[in-house]
């Protein structure tokens, strides 16, 4: 994998630079229960996140992560993965399955494979990329699936950003 910024700190890759069926996997990173327990007890405080003993009587029989702390360790594995791209902003999830339950002690990967590409059709400087994201354990069972709709800047964006900071200068 190449470095994910540029020598200046920021994305480099843009929207001319991605290739439908590009795939990425991050690294893998193992999930604990102390972190379980603090993201619930901030953000989602249901008693088979936040609670080991009462998750014991739960369909679970013990706590499990919300799927947003799911969602949010996405968030960091997937900038490790894909921080090197030059995007816009997300625009929609679409296809968002919760389908296992993440424990403590399982360890996590997530894989992201760009399914489509479109330039803009009103001649902005950006495209739209669809990428599928899964995190999955390390046997390959999924735990959460989607596709993401994101603008990504095109070499043009950052070729006007330049001639402005330079004529500012």
């Amino acid at each position: 994998m190449t470095d994910t910024v540029s020598p200046l700190g920021t994305p480099w890759r843009t929207f001319e630079d991605l290739v439908v069926g590009e795939t990425r996997v991050s690294p893998p990173r193992m999930v604990t229960e102390a972190e379980i327990l603090a993201f619930a007890r901030a953000h989602d405080p249901q008693w088979f996140h936040t609670d080991p003993e009462a998750a014991k009587a739960s369909v679970f029989g013990e706590v499990v992560a919300s799927g947003i702390h799911v969602l949010a360790i996405w968030r960091q594995m997937d900038h490790a993965i894909n921080g090197d791209i030059d995007f816009v902003c997300g625009v929609g999830w679409d296809r968002l399955r919760l389908k296992r339950a993440v424990r403590a002690g399982d360890i996590l990967r997530v894989s992201s494979e760009i399914l489509s590409l479109e330039p803009s059709r009103s001649g902005k400087p950006r495209g739209t990329a669809v990428t599928r994201y899964v995190v999955a354990l390390e046997d390959g069972t999924e735990c959460v699936t989607f596709e993401s709709t994101n603008l990504v800047y095109t070499r043009g964006a950052r070729d006007r950003s330049a001639t402005s900071a330079s004529a500012e200068a």
